[in-house]
């Protein structure tokens, strides 16, 4: 059975963000929400947790995961390097809708990562996703919300419709705030690529590192 719990947005309560929490420290799924859509939740370095996400969504087991922190030093645990063209954009655009990929570091799982040996993480404008993510006291890795091919889930009632039954907690913050999701970009290549585009736009990056990127 899957719990829902109303948590407020602007005010989270702190009592049922531990209770969400425990359930990510125990190796269960969160669905919970962000600023761009809802993420569907487990600790990115608990590889049997990370796994029962794919199984919940039906997702192919070749999509690596988005690794979600709450503090800047995660991105240096998560990461075998970071670039300074990354911590430029991390610090310019953190917290907020963008992705970096970066080469991974040994401690990543296989899972979380599609098998691949890079890792995509970013820092969420959410003060729910934030709260949660440090009571848990680990990077929390999430694709969104709702079953393989279907539409990017904006509001907790789409994830009851999706995956009600299928995981522990759901997570009901009315609506996201942007409801499109993080722009993805590839910091491991020459010259740098968005592989998604998403709610921050290719100019804002560029007009940061003052140079241009590709899209794939």
């Amino acid at each position: 059975m899957t719990i829902i719990l109303k948590i407020r947005k602007d005010n989270p309560e702190t009592i049922l963000i531990k209770q969400a929490a425990l359930i990510i420290k125990e190796g269960g799924l969160v669905a919970f929400p962000t600023e761009t859509v809802y993420g569907l939740g487990a600790d990115a370095f608990n590889a049997k947790a990370v796994e029962k996400i794919f199984i919940a969504k039906g997702r192919p087991a070749n999509k690596a995961l988005i690794a979600h922190i709450a503090d800047i030093r995660d991105a240096y645990k998560l990461a075998a390097e970071v670039p300074k063209e990354a911590e430029l954009l991390m610090k310019k655009f953190w917290p907020g809708p963008l992705t970096i990929v970066l080469k991974k570091s040994k401690i990543v799982p296989d899972a979380t990562s599609a098998g691949m040996d890079t890792i995509a993480i970013r820092m969420p404008a959410n003060k729910i996703a934030l709260a949660l993510i440090k009571e848990a006291k680990t990077p929390i890795a999430a694709p969104s919300a709702n079953l393989s091919g279907m539409p990017s889930p904006v509001n907790a009632a789409q994830v009851i419709e999706n995956l009600s039954g299928k995981i522990d907690v759901i997570i009901d913050s009315g609506k996201t705030d942007l409801g499109v999701a993080s722009t993805v970009l590839d910091m491991t290549v020459s010259p740098l690529v968005i592989l998604r585009q998403g709610a921050l736009a290719k100019e804002d990056i560029e007009k940061a590192l003052k140079s241009t990127i590709s899209s794939q």
